[in-house]
Order: structure tokens, then sequence, then C-alpha cells
């Protein structure tokens, strides 16, 4: 069953033009027309907003560390080896920034000696990270076992 039904009613409006209105429309007019962005002359500085400073709280903070840490000593491979068989027991992937921080060695030390031991992951969901490799990974023969 189809309807054809048609509206044929039209509605028009128009303000009820008032003194108010009137006043109120002049102001939405001068608002709109006023620019966006104007310049004007000041009579002193600004001392409200902050001033430069030479070297910031943290920048300070960051030399400071950086300084009591001093360079970062090479220590013997097998205390590196160590703490990278020790830190992958936690977790199965490391980006290098992760590695230097638990090892404290230089990144070109840690990257000579990561790549006997592990494969670095170029892409896929672990991209950019380091493995061990799967002779030395013990996690794994665990699960065989079972």
């Amino acid at each position: 069953m189809l309807l054809n039904v048609v509206f044929s009613h039209r509605a028009e409006c128009r303000p009820a033009v008032s003194e108010n209105y009137m006043k109120l429309k002049k102001l939405q007019i001068e608002e709109l027309s006023k620019p966006m962005r104007f310049s004007q002359q000041l009579d002193k500085a600004v001392t409200t907003n902050y001033k430069p400073v030479a070297n910031h709280a943290y920048n300070l903070y960051y030399e400071k560390k950086k300084k009591e840490e001093g360079k970062r000593a090479r220590a013997d491979k097998q205390q590196v080896l160590d703490m990278l068989f020790s830190a992958f027991e936690k977790h199965q992937y490391y980006n290098i920034k992760d590695l230097v921080d638990i090892t404290k060695q230089p990144v070109i030390y840690l990257k000579e000696i990561l790549r006997d031991i592990g494969i670095y992951n170029v892409k896929g969901t672990h991209k950019n990270t380091w493995e061990l490799k799967p002779e030395y990974r013990h996690y794994q023969n665990e699960e065989k076992s079972d």
C-alpha cells in the first residue's frame, strides 16, 4: 500500500522588529566588522612574560648527571655477557638504548658483543630490537621439555 502524501503548508517567519532587536543586530554587525588582529603601541615593556634563560634546569641536571657517570668504560667481555644474559632472562626483546642503560657500556662495544650472541630484528612487530640467537636461549629448551 503506497501513500502519496504531499505537504503544501508553507510558513514565513519574520522577526518582531523592535528597538531592542535593532540594537542587538547593530552590536553584532559592529563586533563582526572589527578586525581580528590589531597592533597597539606599548608604553613600557611587558614584565609578566618569562625571561629567557641561558640554560634550563633540566639541561643543568643532565650535564651534572653525565659528569658523575663519566665516560662509559669497557668492562670485561664476560661481565657484559653475564649482564646481557640476565637482562634477556627478564625480557626476550630489547632495543639498544635499554641495553646501554642496563650494561653501562659504550654503544659500539655493546653492538660488537651483541652481533656474536644476538639477532637484530629489522622488521615485524619487534622492529629495531635485539634478541638472543636460538643457541643461547635457555627458555626455549624449557618449553620443549615440558
